[in-house]
């Protein structure tokens, strides 16, 4: 285990550079953003009414992407979120492997750092490798991930490969300007339905 709490030397690639690749063109794309930087990086590439960006429920992002998979088969779903978010949340993965959405990915954003609490080293920087769990529990597909031709194809993936599939991507742990979301989690949820399901959102049951 390396005392400087950093898994791999070779350089990692810039967080904003790789979410705005992955969200270029989204179409009708449904994002589920976890707790911190993964929000900021998917506001960064343009707030969306189809982005529901998280300000709490740190761990939650994977579990509610799942959910959302399984009540719309027949959207594509992106949960984007990071390392310290999913090491919370690592349940999820054995829960997704389980139900085997196809229309789900999970991607994640590994700087090896908590961000939210002072840039802590997280344990994949003492080499627990995220993309191997996630196989372990059942995903179909499942990579590590360290060079843009890799996001590329990430990207097609994403929108038109069986899934569920998981990625984890190598990042440079920069702290970058903040690009916040809407900050009222009342509005963010509303606006979210009201762009999933139109007037139906709107429907008491």
């Amino acid at each position: 285990m390396p005392a400087t709490g950093s898994s791999d030397k070779a350089p990692k690639l810039e967080r904003r550079t790789v979410v705005r690749t992955l969200l270029a063109d989204r179409g009708d794309l449904l994002v589920v953003a976890g707790l911190g930087a993964p929000a900021w990086d998917a506001t960064d590439a343009g707030d969306h009414p189809l982005t529901f960006p998280l300000w709490g429920g740190m761990g939650g992002a994977a579990a509610i992407g799942l959910g959302l998979a399984l009540a719309q088969p027949d959207r594509r779903v992106l949960v984007l979120t990071g390392d310290g978010e999913l090491l919370m949340g690592m349940g999820s993965l054995a829960t997704v492997g389980v139900r085997r959405p196809r229309n789900l990915a999970v991607v994640v954003l590994d700087n090896e750092r908590y961000g939210e609490t002072g840039m802590q080293p997280t344990h994949t920087a003492f080499g627990v490798d995220l993309a191997a769990a996630a196989k372990a529990c059942g995903f179909p597909s499942s990579a590590m991930i360290t060079t843009m031709d890799q996001i590329a194809a990430l990207r097609e993936d994403i929108h038109r490969a069986q899934g569920p599939l998981f990625a984890q991507i190598k990042i440079a742990a920069d702290k970058l300007p903040l690009v916040l979301p809407p900050r009222d989690g009342t509005h963010l949820k509303n606006r979210f339905r009201e762009a999933l399901l139109g007037p139906k959102a709107h429907v008491q049951r």
